[in-house]
């Protein structure tokens, strides 16, 4: 008996891959970047199952190159890459890998926080360049984080374990999200407030909200208007919920005091003069890059290939309507 075929657009984990192998045939792309256009209508056609990364944009055309798609199963938690209104229609489930993400981004949002407020990325360039001539009492002045104001934008599980490591740093919490949660909030001290008076009274907002058509440059020129000249800005959600031109702006212009960037408005490019800003720290899209939680990303991703390649419902699926099995 032959194997279900899976198509998978770049090479992940041995944790997922190991277990595709094992029931399937695979087709890897084996170019370790990002798949082209022409590659991904190439490499669907006559699978199975497609197993996708956040930076593959899947499409209707995408889908109508195989019309017998079983499952798109995306390895990430977010999902905007794909035309999940576009699969449904086509009867094809989609999948993400929730759930695994939370702690480890939650980590790298406070790395961020921490690096910039201390400058600690300024302080080890300025080391290693031998400019560090010894102790002085001016040197690198950054900001404390205890006991400030952190403003957290998207109180979902990843917010909410931002907002937890916030009580070890006895920070007062206000939290912006589309629903109230007292219950949960109660837990952390965290008061809700609308968007613009968390954006005046914080020292430091830190973004972990969807992005859609109302948030898409939900932070711009605007917003920085609004945020204290002393706050900082962290983004480990998605690129396009700020308006990376305006922030650029905001921090030449010093109306904010600095931003911690893992995604960017157009990945891979920066906006112009970012990379130039001291006051800024940049990182390459890491948030969820520990061995430990890729690893598990990737089980999830096979499993629900595997699922729906066996008529089982997906673990993680995302538009649960389109199931018609058991």
């Amino acid at each position: 008996m032959s194997k279900p075929k899976v198509y998978v657009t770049r090479l992940i984990p041995d944790d997922g891959m190991k277990l595709l192998y094992e029931k399937c045939e695979v087709t890897l792309n084996p170019h370790d970047r990002v798949a082209t256009r022409e590659e991904l209508l190439a490499g669907v056609k006559g699978q199975d199952a497609m197993l996708c990364l956040l930076t593959d944009k899947i499409d209707a055309e995408i889908m109508d190159a195989n019309p017998n798609l079983k499952i798109i199963a995306n390895y990430a938690v977010g999902y905007n890459n794909i035309d999940v209104a576009a699969a449904t229609q086509r009867g094809i489930p989609v999948s993400n890998t929730p759930g695994v993400l939370t702690d480890t981004t939650a980590d790298l949002a406070w790395t961020l926080i921490m690096a910039t407020a201390r400058r600690a990325v300024e302080g080890d360039k300025f080391t290693r360049a031998g400019k560090f001539k010894g102790w002085g009492p001016m040197l690198l002045l950054g900001q404390d984080v205890h006991h400030k104001t952190l403003g957290i934008v998207g109180f979902g599980r990843i917010g909410q374990a931002v907002a937890k490591r916030a009580t070890g740093f006895d920070m007062k919490i206000l939290y912006y999200d589309k629903f109230k949660m007292p219950e949960v909030a109660a837990k952390f001290g965290a008061e809700y407030c609308e968007l613009d008076e968390l954006l005046q009274r914080a020292d430091i907002i830190t973004l972990h909200c969807d992005l859609n058509e109302s948030t898409f440059h939900l932070i711009g020129e605007r917003e920085f208007g609004m945020m204290k000249k002393t706050a900082y800005l962290i983004n480990t959600s998605r690129g396009p919920v700020v308006d990376e031109k305006a922030l650029v702006k905001a921090l030449q212009n010093n109306m904010i005091a600095g931003a911690g960037l893992d995604v960017y408005e157009d990945e891979p490019a920066l906006a112009p003069g970012l990379a130039e800003l001291d006051n800024a720290v940049l990182l390459p899209h890491i948030a969820s890059a520990t061995r430990e939680t890729r690893g598990a990303m990737a089980r999830i991703a096979a499993e629900n290939v595997l699922a729906a390649l066996e008529g089982r419902k997906p673990p993680t699926i995302v538009n649960p309507e389109v199931w018609k099995g058991n």
